[in-house]
């Protein structure tokens, strides 16, 4: 599904086996639980209310679960304050 998504940009990751860094396409290490990280962090980047995206992905109230799937970046900060001018 990755691969038909075209999801092959190289990624850096780290071998448990020769603990060194390898460099594989995105969509051989692609995962389920990454697909869902990555929609929940970019539809909270869009919506910003975490009550919402929190309910929409299943995600109880203050859950603990949901702040690690959420990040607060540079651009969200900058729309923040915009709001205020």
């Amino acid at each position: 599904m990755f691969l038909a998504a075209d999801l092959t940009r190289p990624v850096v990751v780290f071998n448990p086996t020769t603990s060194e860094e390898e460099i594989r396409p995105l969509h051989e290490i692609a995962s389920s639980h990454l697909a869902r990280r990555c929609f929940i962090g970019n539809l909270y980047k869009q919506v910003k209310d975490p009550n919402l995206v929190g309910v929409l992905s299943g995600h109880k109230e203050g859950s603990k679960a949901f702040s690690r799937y959420r990040e607060i970046d540079e651009q969200m900060k900058k729309d923040l304050v915009g709001m205020l001018e």
